[in-house]
Protein backbone atom coordinates (compact mmCIF):
# COMPACT_ATOMS: atom_id res chain seq x y z
CA UNK A 1 0.00 0.00 0.00
CA UNK A 2 1.21 3.43 -1.30
CA UNK A 3 0.03 6.20 1.32
CA UNK A 4 0.63 9.85 1.71
CA UNK A 5 0.66 12.61 4.65
CA UNK A 6 0.47 16.34 3.42
CA UNK A 7 2.57 18.76 5.17
CA UNK A 8 1.33 22.21 4.67
CA UNK A 9 0.26 25.57 6.32
CA UNK A 10 -3.88 26.58 5.68
CA UNK A 11 -5.35 29.95 6.25
CA UNK A 12 -8.50 31.72 7.11
CA UNK A 13 -10.62 30.67 4.20
CA UNK A 14 -12.19 27.15 3.02
CA UNK A 15 -11.85 28.43 -0.68
CA UNK A 16 -8.86 29.12 -0.60
CA UNK A 17 -7.39 26.37 1.40
CA UNK A 18 -9.39 24.09 -1.06
CA UNK A 19 -7.66 25.54 -3.87
CA UNK A 20 -4.09 24.84 -1.77
CA UNK A 21 -4.31 21.52 -0.96
CA UNK A 22 -6.23 20.45 -3.90
CA UNK A 23 -3.01 20.42 -6.91
CA UNK A 24 -0.94 18.89 -3.49
CA UNK A 25 -3.29 16.18 -3.48
CA UNK A 26 -3.03 15.32 -7.59
CA UNK A 27 0.51 15.48 -6.85
CA UNK A 28 0.24 12.53 -3.96
CA UNK A 29 -1.73 10.82 -6.54
CA UNK A 30 0.30 11.16 -9.48
CA UNK A 31 3.38 9.21 -7.20
CA UNK A 32 1.10 6.08 -6.48
CA UNK A 33 -0.07 7.20 -3.01
CA UNK A 34 -3.88 5.47 -2.94
CA UNK A 35 -4.37 7.27 0.45
CA UNK A 36 -3.50 10.83 1.31
CA UNK A 37 -4.02 12.33 4.64
CA UNK A 38 -3.82 16.26 5.37
CA UNK A 39 -3.78 17.88 8.11
CA UNK A 40 -6.10 18.88 11.16
CA UNK A 41 -8.12 22.36 10.10
CA UNK A 42 -7.05 22.03 6.70
CA UNK A 43 -10.35 23.48 5.61
CA UNK A 44 -9.70 26.48 8.43
CA UNK A 45 -6.59 26.60 10.56
CA UNK A 46 -6.60 27.22 14.09
CA UNK A 47 -6.43 30.98 15.02
CA UNK A 48 -7.99 32.07 12.05
CA UNK A 49 -11.18 33.78 12.87
CA UNK A 50 -14.24 31.84 14.40
CA UNK A 51 -14.32 28.09 13.64
CA UNK A 52 -18.56 28.52 13.00
CA UNK A 53 -18.57 31.37 10.94
CA UNK A 54 -16.99 28.54 7.80
CA UNK A 55 -18.42 25.28 9.66
CA UNK A 56 -20.38 23.04 7.15
CA UNK A 57 -21.51 19.47 6.78
CA UNK A 58 -20.47 16.58 4.92
CA UNK A 59 -22.46 17.73 1.90
CA UNK A 60 -20.69 21.06 1.97
CA UNK A 61 -18.72 22.58 -0.09
CA UNK A 62 -15.43 21.83 1.30
CA UNK A 63 -15.85 17.77 1.25
CA UNK A 64 -18.24 17.71 -1.86
CA UNK A 65 -15.37 19.29 -3.49
CA UNK A 66 -12.51 16.54 -2.24
CA UNK A 67 -15.05 14.09 -2.99
CA UNK A 68 -15.02 14.76 -6.41
CA UNK A 69 -11.37 14.95 -6.07
CA UNK A 70 -11.02 11.70 -5.00
CA UNK A 71 -13.17 10.30 -7.25
CA UNK A 72 -11.59 12.48 -10.19
CA UNK A 73 -7.93 10.59 -8.87
CA UNK A 74 -9.15 7.40 -7.94
CA UNK A 75 -7.53 7.95 -4.22
CA UNK A 76 -9.21 7.82 -0.90
CA UNK A 77 -8.85 11.61 1.32
CA UNK A 78 -8.49 12.27 4.48
CA UNK A 79 -8.56 15.72 5.38
CA UNK A 80 -9.33 18.08 8.81
CA UNK A 81 -12.56 19.97 8.82
CA UNK A 82 -15.07 21.37 11.05
CA UNK A 83 -18.75 20.68 11.47
CA UNK A 84 -21.59 22.41 13.26
CA UNK A 85 -21.91 21.00 16.60
CA UNK A 86 -24.31 22.84 19.30
CA UNK A 87 -24.87 26.20 21.04
CA UNK A 88 -24.28 26.86 24.72
CA UNK A 89 -24.68 29.91 27.12
CA UNK A 90 -21.59 31.09 28.17
CA UNK A 91 -21.42 34.08 30.83
CA UNK A 92 -24.62 35.24 28.62
CA UNK A 93 -23.12 34.96 25.68
CA UNK A 94 -24.04 32.09 22.46
CA UNK A 95 -21.16 30.22 22.28
CA UNK A 96 -21.61 28.19 18.49
CA UNK A 97 -19.48 24.71 18.60
CA UNK A 98 -18.52 22.93 15.87
CA UNK A 99 -17.00 19.25 15.54
CA UNK A 100 -13.42 18.84 14.91
CA UNK A 101 -13.92 16.41 12.09
CA UNK A 102 -11.86 14.28 9.61
CA UNK A 103 -13.19 13.80 6.63
CA UNK A 104 -12.69 10.49 4.81
CA UNK A 105 -14.17 10.31 1.19
CA UNK A 106 -13.25 8.15 -1.89
CA UNK A 107 -13.43 4.72 -3.11
CA UNK A 108 -17.37 4.18 -1.81
CA UNK A 109 -16.87 6.33 1.34
CA UNK A 110 -17.72 9.61 2.54
CA UNK A 111 -17.66 9.56 6.19
CA UNK A 112 -16.16 11.97 9.46
CA UNK A 113 -14.97 11.08 12.06
CA UNK A 114 -14.90 13.68 15.15
CA UNK A 115 -12.35 13.93 17.67
CA UNK A 116 -13.08 12.25 20.74
CA UNK A 117 -10.64 14.32 22.86
CA UNK A 118 -10.46 17.79 23.02
CA UNK A 119 -7.10 19.57 23.50
CA UNK A 120 -7.86 20.94 26.97
CA UNK A 121 -4.67 21.39 28.31
CA UNK A 122 -1.56 23.72 28.17
CA UNK A 123 -4.15 26.80 29.37
CA UNK A 124 -5.85 25.90 25.82
CA UNK A 125 -9.99 25.10 25.91
CA UNK A 126 -10.64 23.30 22.44
CA UNK A 127 -14.03 22.41 24.45
CA UNK A 128 -15.26 25.78 24.46
CA UNK A 129 -15.59 26.18 21.14
CA UNK A 130 -15.49 22.85 19.85
CA UNK A 131 -17.72 19.38 21.23
CA UNK A 132 -16.01 16.01 21.53
CA UNK A 133 -16.91 13.23 19.14
CA UNK A 134 -18.28 9.80 20.66
CA UNK A 135 -17.61 7.21 18.22
CA UNK A 136 -14.46 5.77 17.05
CA UNK A 137 -14.38 5.09 13.19
CA UNK A 138 -12.65 2.77 10.80
CA UNK A 139 -13.20 2.61 7.25
CA UNK A 140 -11.84 0.66 4.45
CA UNK A 141 -8.93 1.40 1.56
CA UNK A 142 -7.78 -1.02 -0.89
CA UNK A 143 -8.81 -4.02 1.42
CA UNK A 144 -6.72 -2.59 4.33
CA UNK A 145 -9.18 -1.45 7.58
CA UNK A 146 -8.04 2.05 8.14
CA UNK A 147 -8.44 3.84 11.89
CA UNK A 148 -9.19 7.80 12.58
CA UNK A 149 -7.63 9.66 14.94
CA UNK A 150 -7.15 12.92 15.84
CA UNK A 151 -3.78 15.28 17.15
CA UNK A 152 -4.61 15.08 20.57
CA UNK A 153 -5.83 11.85 20.34
CA UNK A 154 -2.51 10.74 20.43
CA UNK A 155 -1.81 11.02 24.02
CA UNK A 156 -4.85 8.42 24.37
CA UNK A 157 -3.12 4.65 23.76
CA UNK A 158 -6.15 3.01 24.67
CA UNK A 159 -8.27 4.68 21.69
CA UNK A 160 -5.61 2.98 18.88
CA UNK A 161 -5.63 -0.10 21.04
CA UNK A 162 -9.08 -0.15 20.27
CA UNK A 163 -9.19 0.99 16.65
CA UNK A 164 -6.64 -2.24 15.79
CA UNK A 165 -8.72 -4.72 18.17
CA UNK A 166 -11.13 -3.49 15.24
CA UNK A 167 -9.25 -4.44 12.42
CA UNK A 168 -7.17 -1.29 12.32
CA UNK A 169 -3.92 -2.17 10.67
CA UNK A 170 -2.74 1.61 9.66
CA UNK A 171 -4.04 4.31 11.30
CA UNK A 172 -4.66 8.36 10.22
CA UNK A 173 -4.02 11.32 12.61
CA UNK A 174 -4.55 13.94 11.31
CA UNK A 175 -2.61 16.91 13.13
CA UNK A 176 -1.89 20.76 13.87
CA UNK A 177 0.42 19.87 17.29
CA UNK A 178 1.39 22.93 18.83
CA UNK A 179 5.55 24.10 18.70
CA UNK A 180 6.75 25.05 22.35
CA UNK A 181 9.34 23.33 25.00
CA UNK A 182 9.90 19.59 24.49
CA UNK A 183 6.81 19.54 21.75
CA UNK A 184 8.69 17.75 19.42
CA UNK A 185 10.17 15.69 21.70
CA UNK A 186 6.83 14.58 22.82
CA UNK A 187 5.40 14.44 19.34
CA UNK A 188 8.08 11.97 18.25
CA UNK A 189 7.72 9.88 21.14
CA UNK A 190 3.99 9.62 20.83
CA UNK A 191 3.63 8.42 17.81
CA UNK A 192 6.74 5.72 17.62
CA UNK A 193 4.80 4.65 20.92
CA UNK A 194 1.13 4.74 19.34
CA UNK A 195 2.42 2.60 16.41
CA UNK A 196 4.02 0.25 18.59
CA UNK A 197 1.68 -0.73 21.26
CA UNK A 198 -1.23 -0.75 18.94
CA UNK A 199 1.06 -2.73 16.20
CA UNK A 200 -0.34 -0.81 13.43
CA UNK A 201 1.42 1.75 10.49
CA UNK A 202 0.52 5.62 12.04
CA UNK A 203 0.60 7.88 9.22
CA UNK A 204 0.14 11.80 10.69
CA UNK A 205 0.07 14.78 8.75
CA UNK A 206 0.68 17.77 10.38
CA UNK A 207 0.86 21.69 9.77
CA UNK A 208 3.69 23.07 8.61
CA UNK A 209 5.06 25.21 10.99
CA UNK A 210 4.42 28.64 10.96
CA UNK A 211 7.39 30.37 9.82
CA UNK A 212 9.15 27.23 9.72
CA UNK A 213 12.63 26.37 11.45
CA UNK A 214 13.00 30.61 11.55
CA UNK A 215 10.74 29.92 14.79
CA UNK A 216 11.22 26.17 15.37
CA UNK A 217 10.97 25.67 19.09
CA UNK A 218 8.55 28.82 19.94
CA UNK A 219 5.28 28.95 21.40
CA UNK A 220 2.76 28.86 18.39
CA UNK A 221 -0.21 27.31 19.98
CA UNK A 222 -2.41 25.04 17.97
CA UNK A 223 -0.94 26.26 14.79
CA UNK A 224 1.37 23.09 13.89
CA UNK A 225 4.83 22.16 14.11
CA UNK A 226 5.55 19.98 11.00
CA UNK A 227 7.29 16.58 11.42
CA UNK A 228 4.53 14.64 9.50
CA UNK A 229 5.81 11.07 10.16
CA UNK A 230 4.70 7.32 8.90
CA UNK A 231 5.50 5.19 11.18
CA UNK A 232 5.79 1.05 11.29
CA UNK A 233 4.27 -1.29 13.65
CA UNK A 234 7.76 -1.94 15.32
CA UNK A 235 8.13 1.75 16.34
CA UNK A 236 10.60 2.54 13.48
CA UNK A 237 10.16 5.66 11.41
CA UNK A 238 9.66 5.21 7.75
CA UNK A 239 9.50 8.72 6.96
CA UNK A 240 9.55 11.88 8.53
CA UNK A 241 9.24 15.67 7.44
CA UNK A 242 10.57 19.19 8.40
CA UNK A 243 9.35 21.94 9.66
CA UNK A 244 8.13 23.38 6.23
CA UNK A 245 5.55 22.45 3.64
CA UNK A 246 6.38 18.67 2.26
CA UNK A 247 4.83 15.56 0.80
CA UNK A 248 5.73 12.37 2.45
CA UNK A 249 4.71 9.68 0.73
CA UNK A 250 5.65 6.01 1.54
CA UNK A 251 5.13 2.81 0.50
CA UNK A 252 4.00 0.49 3.71
CA UNK A 253 4.17 -3.38 3.35
CA UNK A 254 0.77 -4.65 5.51
CA UNK A 255 2.78 -8.26 5.65
CA UNK A 256 4.63 -6.06 8.75
CA UNK A 257 1.62 -6.03 10.72
CA UNK A 258 0.85 -9.88 11.13
CA UNK A 259 4.66 -10.38 11.59
CA UNK A 260 4.81 -7.34 14.19
CA UNK A 261 2.08 -8.73 15.90
CA UNK A 262 3.06 -12.39 15.93
CA UNK A 263 6.59 -11.00 17.56
CA UNK A 264 5.17 -8.98 20.24
CA UNK A 265 1.43 -9.80 21.08
CA UNK A 266 0.94 -6.93 23.07
CA UNK A 267 -3.31 -6.14 21.74
CA UNK A 268 -5.34 -9.02 21.91
CA UNK A 269 -7.28 -8.65 18.80
CA UNK A 270 -9.94 -11.08 19.41
CA UNK A 271 -10.78 -9.25 22.79
CA UNK A 272 -12.86 -5.63 21.28
CA UNK A 273 -14.14 -3.59 24.42
CA UNK A 274 -17.10 -1.71 24.68
CA UNK A 275 -15.51 1.87 23.56
CA UNK A 276 -17.64 2.97 20.73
Amino acid sequence: MKLACIQTTTGPDVRENLAKVSPLIRNAAEQGASLIVLPEATSQAFGQGRLDVQAEGLDGEFATALRQLAADAGVTIVAGMFRPADSREVNGKTINRVYNTALITGAGVHLGYDKIHTYDAFDYRESDTVKAGERLVTFDCDGVRVGVAICFDIRFPEQFRELARRGAEVIVVPTSWADGGGKLEQWRLLTRARALDSGVFLAAAGQARPNFEREAGQESGPTGIGHSVVVAPDGVVVEEAGYGPEILVADIDLDAVGATRRALPVVDIEASTRMS
